[in-house]
């Protein structure tokens, strides 16, 4: 999906070209169909791409934190991922899994 570059409106594909839906954008806004070609689409992402935020999903392959200790086994590496769990003028909450022993937990920031 491409913004125009003036309005942020959503553009559409018009033959070879892009253009821009609001008709009341004051810029005639064109860009070739190649540059589309630079994008993900869900249809050319691999499992790799798709990031998990199932709470059940496994967290190896996320980023690591090395700040944390794990309370059971010490080890100072975690996975971790970021879930807004409060209201949006809250910090969100990370959820560990230590890469030693698989140790869950939380941190509230």
């Amino acid at each position: 999906m491409q913004f125009c570059d003036d309005c942020g409106s959503m553009m559409k594909a018009d033959g070879e070209v892009m253009v821009c839906t609001n008709e009341a954008c004051e810029v005639a806004t064109a860009r070739d169909r190649e540059q589309e070609a630079a994008f993900v689409t869900t249809e050319s992402q691999t499992f790799d791409d798709v990031i998990e935020s199932d709470e059940d999903a496994n967290f190896e392959g996320k980023p690591k934190a090395t700040d944390v200790r794990c309370d059971e086994c010490g080890v100072e590496e975690a996975w971790y991922t970021i879930k807004q769990t409060a209201s949006a003028d809250e910090p969100p909450t990370r959820f560990f899994k230590c890469t030693g022993c698989g140790y869950r937990w939380r941190e509230y920031n």
